[in-house]
C-alpha cells in the first residue's frame, strides 16, 4: 500500500512538474507553447485590419524553425542578392519579421523623439534601408532618408536594435538576401 501511494505521488509530482515546464501563452498578438520559457511547437501571430478585425498573419513552427502560414503583403521591389550582384526585382516570399508587424511595432515604439527635433518643430520620415541575409540577419544600417534634428541617429539606433528574429525573403525554393526599407514617422504631438 505504502509502494503505491508512494507510486502515485511521484507521478503527480512528475506530471505537475511537467505543466510548469510547459505552458501556453495567448496574447492579442500571439499564441503558442512556451517550454522553459522559450517558444515551442507551433505558434500563431495575429494581425488587426483597418476595420478592427483580428486575422492569422503567421503561422511559425518553433521547433523546426519553419514557416508554416503568412498572410500575403502588398507585392514590393527588393534589391536582391544573386551572387556578387545586386539587382532590383520581386521575391517570392518577402522577409518577414517573426510574429508580423504587430510585434514588430513594438519595438518601433521605442523610438524617443529627440529634443533637438521638438525644440526645431522637425517631424516627418526617416527610412532606415538594412540588409536581411539569407539566416535572417541585419547588418548595413543606412539611412536612406533622413529630416536631422537627431531623428536620423534615433531611427538608427531603434533599428540596430531590433531582435535578429527575420524570416529571409526566398526566391523559388532559396533564401536571397535583400536590402529592407523601414520607415520611422517623427509626428510633434498636437496640445
Amino acid at each position: 500500500m505504502k509502494q503505491t501511494l508512494l507510486c502515485t505521488f511521484l507521478l503527480l509530482l512528475v506530471s505537475a512538474s511537467a505543466a510548469l515546464a510547459q505552458r501556453t501563452r495567448k496574447t492579442e498578438y500571439e499564441s503558442g507553447t512556451l517550454e522553459k520559457g522559450n517558444k515551442v511547437g507551433v505558434w500563431e501571430y495575429y494581425a488587426y485590419t483597418r476595420d478592427g478585425t483580428q486575422v492569422l498573419a503567421q503561422k511559425y513552427d518553433h521547433s523546426k524553425n519553419q514557416l508554416l502560414f503568412y498572410r500575403p503583403i502588398e507585392e514590393r521591389i527588393y534589391r536582391i542578392k544573386e551572387g556578387d550582384t545586386w539587382t532590383s526585382g520581386r521575391v517570392d516570399q518577402p522577409p518577414l519579421f517573426l510574429g508580423g508587424d504587430a510585434m514588430l511595432g513594438s519595438f518601433v515604439n521605442k523610438l524617443n523623439y529627440p529634443a533637438e527635433a521638438q525644440s526645431k518643430k522637425i517631424q516627418g520620415k526617416v527610412i532606415i534601408t538594412f540588409v536581411i541575409d539569407t539566416l535572417g540577419r541585419t547588418s548595413d544600417h543606412q539611412v536612406l532618408l533622413g529630416i536631422g534634428g537627431g531623428c536620423n541617429e534615433e531611427a538608427l539606433r531603434v533599428a540596430k536594435n531590433i531582435p535578429q528574429q527575420w524570416i529571409p525573403a526566398r526566391r523559388g525554393s532559396k533564401a536571397v538576401p535583400v536590402v529592407y526599407e523601414m520607415p520611422f514617422t517623427f509626428r510633434l504631438q498636437t496640445q
